[in-house]
């Protein structure tokens, strides 16, 4: 916990006195309306209280579409509203190399008659449009995966181009490591792979392909995968390379494990899929 909450007599707090200082600002989750935050019941570790602050930790990972931030949320003076989160946050289309997009969004619409001129027309409102758009998409996937049981981080809050979310980690700050960092043996290994194939299904039972599953976006906390960085998320039947994508998710997972002498086949796996996108 930062210095500045650990100071405060929470007896006598006057929240009129604190003022943010660098690197943080008052909670976003008020400026929220009910759609942009997460799935009810919120867990417990949620700070709802106005007067809590968000104080940035440090980067966690910078990639294509966007950088991830390790944020606190804690109310001064009270150590018992105190949440480590998760903050995703896009840049917009000139600042980002995510130049894959249009293979993911194809059969998206965007119901805003405005933005949908303003992307065509690639604007500087448009581009703002496009990142507001991957935020909200992988909002969206989170709420619905996690509602289906796929162990995905609780998604908190989306406001704009940025997403808050479950920090998936230590209390200390330390990240999960990617399954691409994972030591384990071979009997380890093909646990975590039965693990990766049951969230495939959830997935794939629901309508959808992630799109760019690999070992960089699994998570292993605590003997558990996690799956991360869903904006990609593919619809099976209204994107026209759905099934494309699904296949390249089998490819790339089977590949990972089977260089590490796990069992696992590709077309086996993308057929289990598809019966479960079926049935």
């Amino acid at each position: 916990m930062s210095d500045l909450f650990a100071s405060f007599d929470a007896s006598s707090l006057s929240f009129a006195d604190v003022e943010p200082g660098d690197g943080q600002r008052w909670t976003t989750w008020p400026s929220t309306i009910p759609t942009q935050r997460g799935p009810q019941p919120w867990p417990a570790w949620v700070v709802q209280d106005a007067g809590a602050l968000d104080t940035e930790l440090g980067i966690l990972k910078t990639g294509k579409e966007a950088d991830v931030f390790l944020l606190e949320r804690a109310v001064p003076g009270d150590p018992s509203q105190r949440s480590l989160l998760a903050a995703k946050r896009y840049r917009s289309s000139e600042h980002s190399s995510f130049h894959r997009s249009a293979v993911y969004t194809e059969g998206r619409t965007t119901r805003n008659t405005r933005d949908a001129r303003a992307l065509a027309k690639k604007s500087s409102h448009g581009r703002e449009v496009a990142a507001s758009a991957w935020s909200l998409a992988e909002f969206e996937a989170l709420c619905r995966m996690h509602q289906l049981g796929a162990p995905v981080p609780y998604p908190v809050q989306v406001n704009g181009t940025e997403v808050l979310m479950e920090f998936i980690g230590d209390a200390s700050g330390t990240a999960a490591p990617r399954l691409a960092q994972v030591r384990s043996d071979r009997g380890e290994l093909a646990g975590l792979y039965a693990q990766i194939v049951g969230i495939m299904r959830i997935f794939a039972a629901a309508g959808f392909a992630h799109g760019d599953l690999s070992a960089y976006n699994l998570l292993v906390h605590e003997g558990r995968v996690r799956v991360i960085d869903l904006p990609q998320i593919v619809d099976l039947i209204a994107n026209p390379q759905g099934m494309d994508l699904l296949h390249r998710d089998c490819v790339n997972v089977c590949d990972w494990f089977t260089r590490r002498r796990v069992e696992c086949d590709a077309e086996e796996l993308f057929a289990e899929l598809l019966a479960a996108s079926w049935a």
